[in-house]
């Protein structure tokens, strides 16, 4: 792929392997997803459907080798959110103007804004990212918002 490097070919390497279940180079397509994630690249479910992605298990199975111009194609795609992107969007939460926001509003946004994510994943989310409530129900969202963008750098 010559518009990715060494070490990015390496690192997708990797991720896809972390899917090849049974070590022959091939996803299932339904993952496409999940290893694009893994190498943190945000695609919406309409991306990676448009991409060859799948929604049922054993439908279509990927190579490598069609998995590398996907990711190359879903690097360059700016049809995904930023870290600017959504502080701009809970932007519109923040009543008192002071980076803050209802804990209850931002999981409520989470399970039915845009892309739905379902009680478990919301849980798991507010878990590992959203700092404790205040005595309000407050909470600020740009630290939240941080470490949910986190990249690993290159």
């Amino acid at each position: 792929m010559a518009d990715l490097s060494a070490k990015e070919v390496e690192k997708a390497e990797f991720a896809f392997s972390i899917y090849d279940a049974d070590g022959t180079n091939v996803i299932d397509a339904i993952d496409l997803g999940n290893v694009l994630r893994a190498l943190n690249l945000n695609p919406t479910n309409a991306t990676i459907e448009k991409l060859g992605g799948t929604k049922k298990k054993g439908e279509k199975l990927m190579k490598l080798d069609e998995f590398l111009p996907i990711y190359s194609q879903c690097k360059k795609d700016k049809d995904q959110g930023c870290y600017e992107d959504f502080v701009e969007c809970l932007k519109l939460y923040d009543k008192q103007e002071n980076g803050t926001m209802l804990g209850a509003e931002l999981s409520h946004t989470l399970l039915a804004l845009g892309e739905k994510l379902s009680d478990a994943e919301v849980e798991e989310v507010l878990k590992d990212c959203m700092d404790p409530e205040d005595e309000d129900g407050f909470i600020p969202y740009t630290p939240f918002l941080r470490r949910l963008c986190e990249r690993e750098e290159d």
